[in-house]
């Protein structure tokens, strides 16, 4: 799982503690399960809070409500049969005021708690019916005045037939007895009296209730966080639980691979977790039973690679001498035996060379191969073995071109083991480039010096680019083929690279060439960070195919 950083927060955020946070986030599988868990609690225990708490809402004020309502009843039920004990002919403006003042006054007194809920009854708006002069007021039993009443309850009663019967009620904030604004319930009715039209209310503050809602919403919040954190608590005793066993695994891997082959991991208790580490155990004594087998037959490769080399070098020496003379002979003697010597010869010379190979290679193997470092001239080195050479790519038909900086590509190198590489994949290109050019680069940086080989022949696939330095590796296994050597000189030219600090890299093209890259640092000591020269498939530009053959020289400026 991968962290991507919103945009707004790249302006909020430290670029850096959000990168360790991001790294321990992706690196750490016990931070990840506890703050999954603990995030994935909360949300669950957020919306069952929102649930236990909007049902207990509805309920303590679903209850109000109808405890407000029925008392609404009664309350207009009995002011409406107060104001009809009067005679319609009786009705003045005056008496009207005496009835509601008198209603105001018994219903404030009777029923509910004294106190906690206020009584109004407002007169409705002056008509173009009624007489000039009547005055007709509006009575209140509390602290509340008209303005008290929501606008929109007021229009929604002034608008029904009296006397209906019919309540209205809606939430408001209004006035309480000590001057501040709490929260109630308001319910109306249309009520007649006399010939004027009057609006019921009843304010019932919720002062009370919103204080239980409080202390239920707090309850439900400190709730809620002690279970997320204890359900946090257990997330991180269960994943340390898990996640230890995997760490300890991933440690003892680790020195595993770092060749403490007697590393096990400690086994308690018979779950799978105990199974895991008797089965990771299991496979680290195979691996190092395998492994200790394998050195094994590998010092005894290297050993009788050794002795042989040496103990054919004076068997070798003997049959060399004794072809020498046969050799020596050749004018004067038969077609048949001068024949047999020359051939006697051409084998020896490659035996020799065979020879030579498997004695530097039980050298590298030995870890015996020392370098005689001294400051060389990359250039010089590669106009030499161009030199030596061109006989070879002559016979061949492939033109040699070689490109080289007008500045020193000087370095601390052996001089023998880096000409020996630059022959070696000079010959390698000459003898797999089908006749084709041959190009040879020589550059050099601040702090490396490079030289590639590029041919334009039957090249090799990624494959074999791969493999190209293994021992013994042929990209044409038949042992009838024309070219090739021994199948160990890019091996050696890799083990004199490493032993420079350097590094020799190869890449190809099937049927379009091959190029190898040699970078060395420019002191002895020093790794390569890098190459004055690309390794690819850009090529630069090469003498023309089929053209007689010469030798060419660029210098670049």
């Amino acid at each position: 799982m991968r962290l991507h950083l919103p945009p707004f927060l790249h302006r909020v955020l430290p670029t850096r503690p959000w990168r360790r946070l991001v790294a321990a986030w992706r690196r750490g599988l016990r931070l990840r399960v506890v703050t999954t868990t603990v995030v994935l609690s909360l949300l669950v225990v957020a919306l069952l809070g929102s649930f236990l708490f909007d049902r207990v809402r509805d309920g303590v004020l679903g209850a109000k409500v109808d405890s407000a309502l029925a008392e609404t009843r009664s309350g207009f039920q009995f002011a409406q049969a107060t104001v009809e004990q009067t005679q319609d002919s009786e009705w003045t403006p005056t008496l009207v005021n005496a009835r509601v003042d008198a209603v105001v006054g018994r219903l404030a007194s009777g029923g509910g708690e004294a106190g906690r809920r206020e009584v109004l009854l407002l007169a409705g708006p002056h008509e173009d019916s009624d007489p000039p002069g009547d005055v007709y007021s509006s009575y209140a039993s509390g602290v509340n005045r008209p303005q008290s009443i929501p606008a929109a309850l007021r229009r929604e009663l002034q608008g029904q037939p009296r006397p209906s019967g019919r309540t209205y009620w809606t939430y408001a904030v209004a006035d309480d007895r000590d001057g501040t604004r709490v929260p109630s319930l308001i319910v109306g009715a249309a009520l007649q009296v006399g010939p004027k039209p009057y609006e019921l209310y009843y304010v019932f503050p919720l002062d009370q209730e919103a204080q239980t809602l409080g202390l239920v919403r707090r309850t439900l919040a400190v709730a809620g966080l002690a279970l997320v954190v204890l359900v946090g608590l257990i997330a991180y005793v269960v994943a340390r639980t898990v996640v230890t066993p995997v760490r300890m695994a991933a440690r003892i891997a680790e020195r595993l691979a770092a060749g403490r082959l007697e590393e096990r991991m400690h086994i308690r208790g018979e779950d799978d977790l105990a199974r895991l580490a008797a089965s990771f155990n299991r496979m680290a004594r195979s691996l190092q039973s395998q492994i200790r087998r394998l050195e094994d037959l590998s010092r005894l490769q290297r050993r009788f690679v050794s002795d042989v080399s040496h103990e054919l070098r004076t068997p070798l020496t003997t049959v060399r001498m004794a072809a020498d003379v046969l050799h020596s002979y050749v004018a004067t003697s038969p077609p048949d035996v001068a024949r047999s010597s020359e051939l006697l010869q051409a084998q020896l010379d490659r035996f020799e060379d065979l020879l030579a190979d498997l004695l530097e290679i039980s050298r590298f193997d030995a870890g015996a191969a020392v370098l005689d470092p001294e400051p060389c001239d990359l250039r010089a080195i590669a106009r030499r073995v161009l030199d030596a050479t061109e006989p070879l790519a002559e016979r061949r038909g492939s033109a040699l071109e070689l490109v080289v900086p007008e500045q020193a590509c000087t370095a601390d190198v052996d001089g023998r083991r880096i000409e020996r590489i630059v022959r070696n994949l000079v010959v390698n290109a000459i003898e797999h480039g089908e006749g084709k050019p041959v190009v040879v680069t020589v550059a050099a940086d601040d702090d490396a010096v490079a030289l590639s080989v590029r041919d334009s022949g039957v090249g090799l696939s990624p494959e074999e680019a791969g493999r190209v330095f293994d021992r013994f590796w042929r990209a044409d296994p038949s042992r009838a083929r024309q070219t090739g050597g021994t199948g160990l000189g890019l091996s050696i030219a890799l083990e004199d690279a490493h032993l420079h600090g350097g590094e020799l890299e190869a890449y190809g093209e099937p049927g379009r060439g091959a190029q190898f890259r040699l970078t060395l640092p420019r002191h002895a000591g020093q790794e390569v960070a890098g190459s004055p020269l690309p390794l690819g498939p850009d090529r630069p530009q090469v003498l023309a195919v089929g053209a007689p053959y010469r030798r060419t020289e660029v210098n670049r400026g």
